[in-house]
C-alpha cells in the first residue's frame, strides 16, 4: 500500500470519528400555499448509535444551543429524526408516520426561503451545515416539495445538488394530507458499511480546496 493510500485511510478514519455520523438529509422550508409546515431531517448514516443529549440546532444566526435536540434521544444506525414547526402530533398525522419515528415539533427556529440549518454536538461543535437559497445558490425552491441530499453530497453544504421529492420516487416520497411532497422519517440512500469514512474524507478535501 503506498503512502497516499495509508494517509487517505487514516484521514478517512479520523473523518468518521471527528465529523460524526449525524447528517442533514432532507429539508423543506415551507409548505405548499405558503403555510408554515417546514421541516428538516437528520439521519445517523454511520455505524454506532449517537446520543443527541446536549445537541442543538440553529438557523443562520449560527448560535449553538438555540434549539435543543436532546428530546430526540439516541439515533441508531440508519435512523432518522425530524425537526418541524408544527406540533409533533400534527406533523405525524399529516405524513402518516408511525409512533417509532422521532419528531421534535413546535420549533421556534423557523426557516426562510434563504436560510441555514446548523447542527451542533454536545460540545457546541458544528457537526453539519446546510446553506440554501434557490435564488442565489441554485437548486430547487423547497416550498411544498422537499429536497433530499445524496449520500455522496452529505456534509459538503451543497444545497444546489439536492434531489426534489416526487410522490412514488426511489426516496419513498408521498403526498402529505396537507398537499406537501416529501419522505420525512426515513433516508433511502444509506450506504454500505465503510462508505461514511470515505465521504468524510471527501468533505475534508473539499473544505481544504475552499
Amino acid at each position: 500500500m503506498n503512502k497516499f493510500c495509508v494517509a487517505a485511510l487514516c484521514a478517512a478514519s479520523v473523518a468518521g470519528s471527528s465529523l460524526g455520523a449525524i447528517r442533514i438529509t432532507e429539508w423543506m422550508y415551507n409548505g405548499a400555499g405558503g403555510t408554515n409546515r417546514e421541516f428538516f431531517e437528520i439521519t445517523n448514516v454511520g455505524g454506532p448509535a449517537v446520543d443527541l443529549t446536549g445537541w442543538s440546532f440553529d438557523d443562520n444566526s449560527r448560535t449553538p444551543g438555540s434549539l435543543s435536540l436532546s428530546s430526540l434521544g439516541t439515533l441508531a444506525a440508519g435512523e432518522s429524526a425530524i425537526v418541524c414547526e408544527q406540533a409533533s402530533a400534527t406533523f405525524r398525522t399529516a405524513w402518516s408516520l408511525g409512533a417509532a419515528v422521532k419528531i421534535l415539533g413546535s420549533s421556534t427556529q423557523n426557516l426562510g426561503r434563504a436560510d441555514e440549518i446548523n447542527i451542533y454536538d454536545a460540545g457546541n461543535n458544528l457537526v453539519d451545515r446546510l446553506t440554501y437559497d434557490d435564488q442565489t445558490l441554485g437548486g430547487h425552491r423547497t416550498q411544498g416539495i422537499s429536497d433530499n441530499i445524496k449520500f455522496s453530497k452529505l456534509g459538503l453544504n451543497d444545497s444546489s445538488s439536492g434531489v426534489a421529492s416526487v410522490a412514488g420516487d426511489s426516496w419513498g416520497s408521498i403526498t402529505s394530507a396537507s398537499g406537501d411532497v416529501g419522505n420525512p422519517g426515513t433516508y433511502a440512500d444509506v450506504p454500505a458499511p465503510g462508505a461514511l469514512a470515505l465521504a468524510g474524507l471527501g468533505a475534508i478535501l473539499a473544505r481544504r480546496k475552499r
